[in-house]
């Protein structure tokens, strides 16, 4: 379905910051990917340092201190990985784009603080990484439902949620989360939501061949939208839900312990409404698992081809 080639893993060492990285060497070590992990400081966040390469050894020090709790020291040699340093940088969020495209990632694993509400009109690392990134995006956060061991290191994926609107976005998250899903023979949640409300057609009647409603169409188009070989790997439950599209992905991740939600995200969904929140960043910040974001970006989404 996919290929993951190159994982970028940004960090600023902080116990925090390396549970994403567990992620990141997880999905490295499945893909065969070469992992790189990237530190952006400020003026002040590091020692004077005259030598280029001193302070480069400096932190691949750092850098191997904060690998070897999730893949062992013993194991190191075999992670392709490479450290990489930025100086200098105002903005994280846009340095870290930057990077992703210049190292050619086809996936970026972050950590989420999951800021306060109040902060809401401020943006976030991850929103900003999410909104203007050159590949998908999967952003864990504190009290989350896990599915990479903290212990091993093993990935235990059991149900991934695919919130699916048609567009090429979702599509992307689409065969992202159908390939996890194969690859761990878990089960995959194919979610539509409807904007209107007042729907009391039942799912039992998905297959009813008399009705043309806006819900029969969307379901037809759910069971369409995953070539029948797949079906093979991973059990498929499709759901077409009525009413806010974040309200209702939230609540059945939560309802489903679903371990990973896949979303597309278009460049319109974050300007409109944008003083509340568009529907992928309420979802970053409110969800019980993980969540992949497929960004806006056009000139990723076939690369995999």
């Amino acid at each position: 379905m996919i290929k993951v080639n190159h994982i970028l893993c940004p960090t600023d060492l902080s116990t925090e910051s390396d549970e994403a990285l567990r992620y990141a060497v997880a999905l490295a070590r499945a893909y065969e990917a070469k992992l790189f992990l990237l530190h952006c400081s400020d003026a002040h966040s590091l020692p004077e340092e005259d030598d280029p390469e001193k302070m480069q050894s400096h932190m691949n020090r750092l850098f191997v201190e904060s690998l070897v709790p999730h893949i062992g020291l013993a194991a190191m040699k075999e992670l392709n990985w490479e450290g990489i340093l930025r100086h200098n940088i105002s903005h994280i969020g846009k340095a870290i784009v930057k990077e992703a495209a210049t190292q050619n990632i086809d996936l970026i694993v972050m950590r989420s603080r999951r800021r306060p509400r109040s902060a809401v009109l401020l943006g976030s690392t991850a929103e900003t990484v999410c909104r203007r990134a050159p590949c998908p995006v999967l952003v864990t956060h504190p009290r989350e439902r896990e599915w990479v061991s903290m212990s091993s290191g093993e990935i235990d994926l059991n149900r991934v949620l695919i919130a699916h609107d048609f567009s090429h976005d979702s599509e992307t998250a689409l065969n992202y989360g159908v390939s996890l899903a194969q690859e761990y023979q878990a089960e995959v949640h194919l979610m539509h939501v409807l904007a209107t409300d007042g729907h009391d057609e039942p799912e039992l009647a998905w297959s009813s061949s008399s009705t043309s409603t806006a819900y029969t169409f969307r379901a037809r188009k759910l069971q369409e939208a995953v070539p029948k070989e797949v079906h093979l790997w991973c059990k498929f439950i499709n759901v077409v839900r009525c009413g806010k599209v974040y309200e209702e992905v939230l609540t059945y991740a939560k309802e489903h312990e679903i371990d990973l939600i896949c979303m597309g995200v278009s460049g319109s969904d974050w300007t409109i409404g944008k003083l509340l929140g568009s529907n992928v960043d309420r979802v970053l910040r409110e969800a019980p698992c993980p969540v992949l974001v497929a960004g806006s970006r056009d000139h990723y989404l076939h690369r995999q081809n």
